[in-house]
């Protein structure tokens, strides 16, 4: 066993590895280290130091710290990053969508016979080299698909067919096409596919799942959409350009009719982006499903800020296995009690559409079934959350001295610049305050959150709300009396945003959390004139990252994090701008939050949808510059 394998072997058992002025230290956990292993590492010392020097200098490469005293990547691990393939995802973390552009490799399909659109052509081309000068690959189609093969059986002629296609490699990250029309041979064909399709799954599939590849390929061969042609899904996005909806871009239609619009538009051009244009605007629609018009004159700002971020990372649930499973008693938590009391105060804002049945919205079973798996296997779709962050929970000190710092033992995967713990596990982070460091024990953090798919305004105590903790590993509570295996009791998309909040209000705005505090999520904006005294606003001009990924929560955590440069005393409320998305709002109330925002709705001033987004920006842009300037 070499040096390298030898440290990795006993760090994984626990085993603490440090240097300092060239001595080496170490920290075992009892038991581990036997007197031949203590010799061997004797033996090793300079091996050993060396090797912690290179970790060392990568770490310092790696880990930049922000203004707030840590890194993204820190950032990233400490909202929910705690497996070996999490921590390499974390260590890649990009929030610049410059960066993110040099990363993504995207490909055109060829235009069909005899498209006549010169609107689209002509976007089309703009944004090819649009996303070129960004520094995004762009693969010619040729070169980005490669051939395919796969099986049908039919057990009942126990016989089976092998089909030969191609498809796009799993490493393009999205495939750019065009809306097709279809001729009424074309329709009845594909009406024909779907009877068939539909006969496959009763007869012979008996309701196992397959992949979404296989019921495209299934169910679409009269049709001639990019979906049929996709190697990974998970990987590699579908983005349709059409026409521009206008009844889907108007403020004024109701979001409830949004939801469906949307949803259909999605399904029926098998896609995860659809980009709405016209001669005048363009539209981009994904399943957060929030009204995002860009002018011709602001492409630039679209490509580079909504459009790049979407493709890099893409609206994906955090599943299952990412949890320790437990069970607890709602009934006995008076976060979890609020939380229903907040869910029923808000039901007359009109803030949280119930959202809508997939099988009710989406007509065809194929469609249905790769929505299904697409959204983890949910049977509804809906827009927000509402959540409660308990009291943040701590043992020992709250705030340690430098000196104190300086006598802290390293964290694995962490920079020990950045994060320490003391002999009992308890982890301390560096952060900055105002202009001074300071050092913050991490508490853990536990939030009572709506599950995902319910009904946000009527929330039942017994089978509507879970629990989330974020310790030294990621915790999933659900009611007792409820099976999760049975129950669609899945949590939101949110996680990381609500984690992220959560945390970095215990660290850098103490007082707003210091009793809990209350959390929601809606899919549209506050107008600036909504903020009172001692309420602040941030994020309108965050790249437009989507839902359920660490990017979206660490912009959140940084929103919160920013306040702290100002040193704000009795902080009441924070609102945390996600554009293309929605409003995330923390009060440090819920009778304040909820009556802030049925006032906000009542006099016109919080709407869902993009009605508002346009001017908070630019007032807030306006008042940054005066803040400045002065």
């Amino acid at each position: 066993m070499n040096t390298q394998e030898l440290f990795a072997n006993l760090t994984q058992k626990g085993v603490q590895f440090w240097a300092d002025n060239n001595k080496l230290n170490i920290r075992s956990p009892k038991g581990v280290l036997t007197p031949e292993l203590h010799t061997e590492l004797v033996t090793r010392k300079e091996e050993l130091l060396t090797l912690l020097n290179q970790i060392d200098v990568f770490t310092r490469n790696t880990y930049v710290s922000l203004n707030q005293g840590v890194s993204l990547q820190t950032i990233g691990r400490l909202i929910g990053c705690f497996d070996q393939q999490s921590h390499k995802e974390c260590e890649s973390l990009i929030i610049d969508p410059k960066a993110m552009a040099r990363k993504l490799t995207v490909t055109f399909k060829p235009l069909p016979n005899g498209y006549k659109n010169e609107a689209i052509i002509k976007f089309r081309e703009d944004l090819e080299m649009k996303l070129q000068s960004y520094g995004v690959t762009i693969v010619p189609w040729e070169q980005a698909i490669v051939p395919f093969c796969y099986e049908i059986n039919f057990p009942i002629f126990k016989s089976k067919k092998t089909i030969k296609t191609r498809v796009v490699r799993s490493e393009v990250n999205a495939v750019i096409d065009v809306e097709r029309d279809y001729s009424p041979v074309n329709k009845l064909a594909i009406y024909i596919a779907e009877n068939m399709y539909q006969m496959y799954c009763f007869f012979l599939l008996k309701h196992q799942q397959m992949s979404i590849p296989r019921i495209a390929k299934l169910s679409s061969w009269a049709e001639d959409h990019v979906a049929k042609y996709i190697e990974d899904p998970t990987n590699t996005q579908v983005i349709m350009l059409t026409n521009i909806d206008k009844e889907l871009s108007n403020f004024n239609l109701p979001y409830q009719s949004k939801i469906k619009i949307g949803l259909n538009t999605l399904t029926r051009t098998f896609s995860q982006i659809v980009i709405g244009v016209s001669n005048e605007k363009i539209s981009i629609l994904n399943m957060n499903l929030a009204d995002s018009i860009y002018s011709k004159d602001e492409s630039e700002s679209f490509v580079l800020n909504s459009l790049i971020p979407k493709i890099y990372v893409p609206i994906l649930p955090l599943h299952l296995n990412r949890f320790e499973l437990e069970k607890y008693k709602p009934n006995q938590s008076i976060y979890a009690q609020n939380l229903v009391e907040v869910s029923h105060r808000l039901a007359q804002t009109g803030l949280f559409p119930s959202g809508s049945k997939l099988s009710e919205v989406v007509k065809r079973k194929s469609h249905q079934d790769i929505v299904n798996i697409i959204v983890n296997g949910r049977t509804g779709v809906s827009y927000g959350f509402v959540a409660y962050a308990e009291a943040p929970q701590y043992i020992g000190k709250l705030e340690i001295t430098e000196q104190e710092w300086n006598s802290l033992y390293p964290v694995e995967k962490f920079s020990a610049d950045e994060v320490r713990q003391n002999g009992i596990g308890r982890r301390y982070v560096k952060t900055i305050i105002g202009s001074e460091y300071r050092f913050k024990q991490i508490p853990d953090i536990w939030i009572v959150s709506s599950r995902s798919g319910c009904n946000k305004t009527n929330l039942s105590l017994e089978s509507d709300i879970i629990r989330i903790g974020l310790t030294s590993k990621l915790f999933l509570q659900i009611p007792e009396g409820i099976d999760h295996k049975i129950t669609d009791i899945k949590p939101s998309y949110d996680i990381y945003v609500m984690l992220a909040i959560t945390l970095a209000a215990a660290l850098y705005t103490p007082e707003l959390i210091r009793n809990g505090a209350p959390i929601i999520h809606f899919h549209g904006y506050p107008a600036f004139e909504w903020f009172k005294p001692n309420e602040y606003c941030v994020g309108v001009n965050n790249p437009s990252v989507p839902c359920g990924t660490r990017e979206s929560g660490v912009f959140n955590f940084m929103g919160i994090s920013s306040l702290a440069e100002k040193q704000l005393k009795n902080i009441d409320l924070v609102s945390l701008i996600e554009p293309d998305h929605g409003t995330n709002v923390i009060a440090n109330d819920w009778e304040y939050l909820v009556e802030r925002l049925q006032t906000g709705c009542i006099e016109g001033q919080i709407e869902l949808g993009g009605r508002h987004f346009a001017a908070l920006k630019e007032k807030l842009d306006e008042k940054t510059l005066q803040d400045t300037n002065k």
